[in-house]
Order: structure tokens, then C-alpha cells, then sequence
């Protein structure tokens, strides 16, 4: 079904009907047997890149794309409504990026980020270890200095892209201070000493590698340290406000997907002489995944229009993670239900969305921490903020 948007610019438009071509073309034909056969896409990541797909929110000078945070989660969204895992990586990818943008030297940024924002290097985020998964401050991994370089050891769970990277944003312990103990850095994939385990056995998302990533006396030259030593856990907790953003529009286009396909399959499915969808039951049902999608988008849509506009906006993007992920799981399940027995089944891919759905409510923090993000902020209390839109928007 046409989903009807608002975009401050024609260029915007443009965007999101190329990214729609794209899905089409390249993302459509492939994600069924990749996901079956648990192959991940490394060439699509290339393909976005050329296309420019890769570094939307970032600045021209640097190969990015210079639109705003909105701009950027509805291509998200698109891309995710047809297959996922390539939403998520494309996310991963974005956040692997954002501590280079926000606190690297001019130099640093000039030498690094052309080729990850035009897709000629793939990015992965290493920041959970298995004992350290929603409280990152009690990490293990070190980084010590030694001459030039510092020097990492330890693991890192749940690594997108592990394996597949051609870098790793990471974040080790250079001191024994519970928060200011941390710094970040990125690592070359080609790094001595730095390897993956196998990848994890997912329940979904099955075409996009997950691994733990292994540092065995990982030496890492010190111009490769985003910002200050030490800093490296507001950095990466900085980045995460971005990334549930991301998350959410991953969410939101999954369960879009969802309901394009349970809206097709009401369509044609007739029982007692009539479309499935005339019965009220079923109607009702669909008219509920409806409103839990345009629900989701806009508050997604709210959260980014508040970080482009330079609000606060770290609770709003816990709120649109939370409502834009558990609705998706609801969207999903519910599309199962609406193609009966069909919908178990892998013929259909809505079993599919459903599997996919349900980590969607565990990574870039559980939605339990999301809601403890949300009770401290309501806690602490806050002035409400008031921000004067664009006054041109385009229809997309």
C-alpha cells in the first residue's frame, strides 16, 4: 500500500523514490534466498553506497549526503520494508560512523570517512560483551598504551557485521573509572591479533552476520582514538540515541511490509463468497496494524524532527525504539494470524517478519531499559520545547 509523507525538499522525494527503485531491484529478488540460505549481502551494502544510501545524515564534504535526521530514517524505512537485516546493517553501518563524525580530528575525518560513507568500507560496533550487555560501564575488554599504540584485549558479543566489517568502532577499558574509564577507538578488520567466532545461530534476521569479535593483543596506533581517552562511554551513549532512532525506522518498515502483505493476502483470499477482508473480524484487524504503523512512524518521525532541530530528544528516541519495536512485534504476529495456516508456513514470508521482528525489542538496549531511560527522564521532570518547522514540505 502507498504510504503518504511529508519531506522538507524535492531533493528528499528524489531520495526516497530511488531508494524505492533499489529496493526493488536489487533488495527484492535477493532476500529470500539469502535469509534462507543465511548469506550475508555484502554487495547490496556497495550498491547503497554508490548510490549515495550509506551516509544520508552526514556532511557532503566527507561524501555524505547533508539531510536531515528525518530524511534519513524514512530511506531507512523504505529500505527495511522490503527486507530487514539490509535496514539494520545500513543503521549498524550509520552508528559505526557517528563517533568519527561528532569527535575526530579534522584530519582523522579527511583520511577516514569517504570510504566508509561511500560504501567502500563496511563499518560494525562493538560495544556489548556477554557479561556486559544493558550496563556497558562494567566492560572487560582493555586498551593500554604502549609507545604509539595501544594495545586491545578481550571480546565483544554481538557484533553486526562481525567477520564482514572493514572496521570496528570499539570500546575498551583504558582505566579502572567505572564511566570515565572507557575510550573509543576504530580498528582496521585487517588488524594482527583481531578475529570472529562463528556467527550466531539467530532466530531471524538470518542473513546478517552476528559474531563475537575476539582481540588477542590487538595493537591500534593512538590517531586511531575517537576524542579524549576516557571518553569513550559518552561517545558510545551518544550514538545510541541516534541508533534507536534508526531502529525504530527499521521497525516501522518491517511491519509496513507486514501489513502490505497481509492487506494483499485479504484481498484476494475469499471465504463464504466474499474477500477475507470484508468480514469485520478480520477488517478490524487490519485497521488495528494500521494504526500501530502510522503510530510508530510518527512518533519516529517526532524524535528525529527534534534532534534536527537541535532539542533534546534522548527520551523521545527511547519512546519511539519502545513503541516502534513492540508495535512491530504485534504487526507481525498479527499478519501470521491474518494468513491463518498460510502464514506458518515459509512459503509466505510473514513468519519470516515475525522472527525478525522479535530482536528488534532486544538490541541497541531492551526495551526494559528503554522504559527506565523514559521513568528517569519523567523523574527528573523537563521543560516542554518549542521548535518553528520548515514551512515547505513536499508530498513523497
Amino acid at each position: 500500500m502507498p504510504v503518504q509523507r511529508l519531506v522538507p525538499t524535492q531533493e528528499a522525494a528524489d531520495l526516497l523514490e530511488l531508494t524505492r527503485d533499489i529496493a526493488r531491484a536489487e533488495l527484492a529478488p535477493r532476500v529470500v534466498a539469502a535469509e534462507a540460505d543465511e548469506v550475508f549481502p555484502r554487495e547490496v551494502f556497495a550498491t547503497l553506497g554508490r548510490a549515495g544510501l550509506l551516509g544520508l545524515p552526514y556532511a557532503e564534504e566527507f561524501g555524505g549526503g547533508a539531510q536531515p535526521y528525518e530524511v534519513y530514517l524514512q530511506v531507512l524505512e523504505e529500505i527495511s520494508r522490503v527486507w530487514a537485516g539490509v535496514g539494520v546493517g545500513v543503521s549498524v553501518h550509520g552508528l559505526s560512523c557517528f563517533g568519527l563524525v561528532t569527535q575526530g580530528t579534522d584530519e582523522q575525518k579527511q583520511r577516514l570517512l569517504p570510504g566508509m560513507l561511500g560504501g567502500e568500507q563496511l563499518g560494525a560496533y562493538c560495544l556489548s560483551e556477554s557479561h556486559a550487555g544493558s550496563d556497558p560501564a562494567a566492560m572487560r575488554t582493555t586498551a593500554v598504551r604502549d609507545g604509539g599504540d595501544y594495545v586491545l584485549t578481550g571480546e565483544k558479543a554481538w557484533v553486526t557485521h562481525g567477520g564482514h566489517a572493514d572496521f570496528y568502532k570499539v570500546m575498551a577499558r583504558t582505566s579502572d573509572h567505572r564511566s570515565r574509564g572507557i575510550s573509543c577507538f576504530l580498528v582496521p578488520a585487517d588488524s594482527e591479533g583481531l578475529s570472529a567466532a562463528p556467527p550466531e545461530r539467530k532466530m531471524g534476521l538470518t542473513a546478517q552476520a552476528t559474531a563475537t569479535m575476539r582481540f588477542e593483543g590487538v595493537r591500534v596506533p593512538a590517531d586511531r582514538r575517537l576524542g579524549e581517552e576516557g571518553m569513550g562511554l559518552p561517545i558510545a551513549l551518544a550514538g545510541l540515541d541516534a541508533g534507536r532512532l534508526g531502529i525504530a525506522a527499521v521497525a516501522v518498515g518491517l511491519a509496513q511490509g507486514a501489513l502490505d502483505d497481509a492487506l494483499a493476502y485479504a484481498k484476494e483470499r475469499e471465504t463464504f463468497g466474499v474477500p477475507i477482508i470484508e468480514h469485520q473480524g478480520l477488517g478490524f484487524l487490519l485497521a488495528d496494524m494500521a494504526a500501530a504503523v502510522e503510530t510508530a512512524r510518527a512518533m519516529t518521525l517526532h524524535a528525529a524532527r527534534l534532534k534536527d532541530a537541535g532539542l533534546p530528544y534522548s527520551q523521545q528516541a527511547s519512546i519511539a525504539k519502545l513503541v516502534a519495536t513492540d508495535n512491530a512485534m504485534k504487526v507481525t504476529t498479527d499478519a501470521v494470524q491474518v494468513l491463518g495456516g498460510a502464514g506458518y508456513t515459509r512459503d509466505f514470508p510473514v513468519e519470516r517478519y515475525m522472527r525478525e521482528a522479535k530482536v528488534m525489542q532486544i538490541f541497541e538496549g531492551t526495551n526494559q531499559i528503554q522504559r527506565l531511560v523514559i521513568s528517569r527522564a519523567l523523574a527528573k521532570g523537563g521543560a516542554v520545547t518549542t521548535a518553528v518547522a520548515p514551512a515547505e514540505f513536499a508530498l513523497a
